[in-house]
């Protein structure tokens, strides 16, 4: 690991809402949502009274009546996010994209040409301020994550550094949930135990970490705990997961078949104009008490087939029919795992195995030629689709 703070996690606040209040003055420091049904973003105004994403927008405009609800812009929004992330690769050639609106970013060794991590820091904001119009926040560490750490802390519209000697100052006292992997289960898990700081699970044994979560989950809270993270920012690296949710309002509920196969449909057309084939299929569920489940089955051999995930995500989702049911559903995800190479695949799968997918080829190549809506699912003809949401390339 780095002995200098020269890590960047650069992320942009309240994206969505933020490009509609620069886009309509009217909006600029006034409680702005984005989404009507369901909320899917909001500004910092507006999250002051309680509102956030996924919420339902009856409930949202109950909280903030005066709130500005807008309708999503989704190519305004990837139109900011590549003028975004065309000055973090004019600052530094070593960017790692999370999603539209956040990157890691390298700078060590650029002291001589661009100045200290800081000066760099100061001056990526601004920049994004100037030529961009929107606000960020940028937390500067040794490691990536005390740098996405950090960028949190600070937010919205801060710069924070955290110096290798006041790693520990800064993050022990932290509350237990900042750490990668640390969901209400296991902060819950943890909290029983009386362990609710960071510095709480950095004073434990890790043989007692494994006792508790686990092999894997104890040893990597350990290490985040006492400020351990060797992961490099890596630029190029494909994706180890693709998918595709849709926050859900209470008339979409009966509808849940119909806008799992367009969830389906969508991640493996992703896959297809990858070169991709998956081998897991993940469901995800989130209920009227914003937690969360997930249900996951891995397939016989690799694929790229919608029948064939849509047939394992459909099987996933009737086993977690009692639960849907008990708690109601707000937000319906599909993602997909495993990924492998078509290319290097197919040299170890049937030819009777590409049938179906050469079907599927076909149906791209009517869609490439004539449109998204030319050809599709019976099941989905005259129902909306929901939003589909920017995201970086595959």
């Amino acid at each position: 690991m780095s002995t200098e703070a020269a890590i960047l996690h650069a992320d942009l606040d309240a994206f969505y809402a933020s490009v509609e209040q620069r886009d309509d003055p009217r909006l600029r420091s006034r409680p702005v949502i984005v989404g009507t049904g369901v909320v899917l973003a909001a500004s910092y105004e507006a999250k002051a009274y309680g509102v956030r994403t996924a919420m339902s927008g009856h409930q949202a405009r109950r909280l903030c009546p005066q709130a500005v609800v807008v309708e999503p812009r989704m190519r305004a929004y990837s139109a900011a996010s590549e003028a975004v992330f065309s000055v973090f690769r004019h600052t530094t050639p070593l960017v790692e994209g999370l999603s539209i609106d956040e990157a890691f970013l390298d700078v060590a060794g650029l002291r001589r040409i661009s100045g200290s991590p800081v000066d760099i820091a100061v001056r990526l904001r601004r920049e994004i301020a100037e030529e961009v119009g929107l606000p960020i926040t940028v937390g500067v560490a040794r490691t990536k994550f005390l740098a996405k750490v950090a960028s949190g802390v600070a937010k919205p519209d801060g710069l924070l550094v955290v110096p290798p000697d006041g790693e520990c100052e800064f993050l022990h006292p932290l509350p237990v949930r900042r750490l990668w992997g640390v969901g209400p289960v296991t902060a819950g898990k943890l909290g029983r135990r009386g362990i609710t700081t960071v510095g709480d699970v950095a004073a434990l044994p890790e043989s007692l970490l494994v006792a508790m979560l686990g092999p894997s989950s104890g040893r990597h809270l350990h290490a985040l705990a006492r400020g351990r993270d060797p992961r490099p920012v890596r630029t190029g690296v494909r994706r180890r997961s693709m998918g595709a949710q849709r926050a859900l309002g209470r008339g979409d509920r009966a509808d849940l078949a119909a806008i799992l196969a367009g969830l389906v449909d969508r991640v493996c057309r992703r896959l297809r104009t990858a070169h991709r084939m998956c081998r897991t299929v993940t469901l995800r569920l989130r209920f009227d008490d914003f937690t969360r489940a997930t249900r996951g089955h891995t397939l016989p051999q690799p694929t790229a087939e919608t029948d064939a995930v849509l047939s394992a995500a459909r099987a996933l989702l009737s086993a977690a029919g009692d639960l849907v049911a008990d708690r109601g559903l707000t937000l319906l995800g599909v993602a997909v795992g495993d990924l492998y190479d078509d290319r290097a695949v197919q040299l170890s799968l049937p030819l009777d195995h590409f049938a179906p997918a050469a079907l599927d080829g076909a149906v791209d190549e009517v869609r490439d030629r004539f449109g998204s809506s030319a050809l599709t699912r019976g099941v989905l003809l005259g129902r909306d689709e929901g939003q589909t949401v920017p995201l970086l390339p595959d």
